[in-house]
């Protein structure tokens, strides 16, 4: 298998999260794939990390894609943080996501890391999420 199903599968998970209207009452449309120059809403979302391996099999060609996605915030201590990130976590765990290319076969929730960030600035969750796609 290769990298080809990556583009699709970032492109639904952007939609799921855009379209969840839970986590949009927190950040309010704030969510990135690139964070945008100039001043930065107090909470946003960005997708991160990836890391792909072949997870191809007798039925054909596949992948698992691990991917991280960030709740970051200004907001002191964690409670804003965590809201949004289970608002991720509902939006996307067991999601059944309609790709461009490909079939998702299951989307999980692997792990995080809640952290200060900037000398205690902000707070960042990082959200582990893993992902078996199916070539077609």
């Amino acid at each position: 298998m290769s990298y080809a199903l990556s583009g699709a599968l970032q492109a639904a998970v952007f939609a799921a999260l855009s379209s969840d209207t839970a986590l949009d009452a927190l950040v309010g449309g704030a969510i990135y794939d690139a964070v945008p120059a100039g001043t930065l809403p107090d909470i946003y979302i960005r997708l991160g990390d990836e890391q792909v391996t072949d997870a191809s099999d007798g039925t054909g060609a596949g992948a698992r894609h691990r991917f991280a996605v960030s709740i970051i915030t200004a907001a002191p201590g964690f409670a804003t943080a965590k809201q949004a990130a289970g608002a991720v976590c509902d939006a996307l765990h067991g999601a059944d996501l309609t790709l461009d290319r490909g079939t998702l076969v299951f989307l999980n929730f692997e792990r995080a890391t809640a952290q200060r960030r900037d000398g205690a600035q902000t707070r960042q969750i990082d959200l582990r999420f893993v992902a078996r796609l199916q070539d077609d």
